[in-house]
């Protein structure tokens, strides 16, 4: 942002139609915690961005990224970001939730539960106390706020925010965050990680066949040599041993080197 020259750059002829970008948050809480600027610095880049693409005679659209349940992140923070998010048009298919990792200042937070960056005492009272998001409900529910669109989400979002105090933002205005209705679903919350597993049930597993007759796969199967697949033809032949040592179906002697020839001076 202190060089429109540099963005200008960047906009006219290093973007392919879309350019990710990560604000993070809209809070100064949890973006203090992340060493990140304000979100008006993100507004300001939005504007140049627009601007240089006009100029060019570009259509091309920022993607921002933002992140749930980072340390220091309050739910007050997160109802904050949906409002944001939902007053400029966003809708999140993927979202992110903070996950401790190693070398990573926010994972000291983590565990610690105080601000490495204020300096860390041994006295309580003088080291910053960081708001850490744990548990699963409350996790779910840091990420529900950025997913504030889905149906799914709405039952939880209620409770919330009428805990909050802010039974004010439901309803079925604009200005409301989520409906009083509730369409036809579930209003269940599967991990992405179960989502996208497809374990296959050890029963099933366990009785289905791998071959048919005479040995020969069934349609469909696909063998590998821990499954049935017949062991590798290395092209060694009987009575002969391989290169690699492994012996065929009988060997007829013991292998003998031949002696090495001294030579002898001309």
């Amino acid at each position: 942002m202190k060089s429109p020259e540099y963005v200008k750059e960047l906009v006219q002829h290093h973007v392919g139609g879309y350019l990710k970008i990560a604000p993070e948050h809209t809070e100064g809480g949890p973006l203090s915690k992340m060493m990140k600027p304000g979100i008006g610095t993100y507004d300001r880049f939005k504007q140049l961005f627009e601007k240089f693409s006009a100029e060019a005679g570009k259509q091309q659209f920022l993607i921002p990224y933002f992140i749930a349940a980072h340390p220091g992140t309050s739910d007050e923070d997160m109802m904050n970001l949906a409002l944001w998010l939902k007053k400029n048009g966003f809708r999140a298919d993927q979202v992110q939730t903070f996950y401790p990792s190693p070398m990573a200042t926010a994972t000291a937070m983590y565990h610690s539960g105080m601000n490495p960056l204020k300096g860390i005492s041994r006295d309580g009272t003088r080291a910053e106390k960081v708001d850490i998001v744990r548990g699963e409900r409350r996790r779910r529910l840091h990420k529900a706020f950025l997913r504030y669109h889905d149906a799914n989400n709405w039952p939880l979002l209620r409770e919330a925010l009428k805990a909050m105090g802010r039974a004010d933002l439901i309803g079925n205005g604009k200005h409301h965050l989520i409906p009083t209705f509730q369409p036809t679903t579930d209003g269940s919350y599967q991990s992405a990680r179960r989502k996208n597993s497809t374990p296959a049930p050890q029963a099933a597993k366990a009785s289905a066949p791998t071959s048919g007759k005479a040995g020969r796969p069934m349609p469909g199967r696909l063998l590998t040599q821990h499954t049935g697949l017949p062991p590798r033809d290395n092209g060694s032949r009987p009575g002969r041993t391989s290169l690699s040592g492994t012996a065929g179906a009988k060997a007829k002697g013991p292998l003998v080197k031949a002696p090495l020839r001294a030579k002898g001076r001309g």
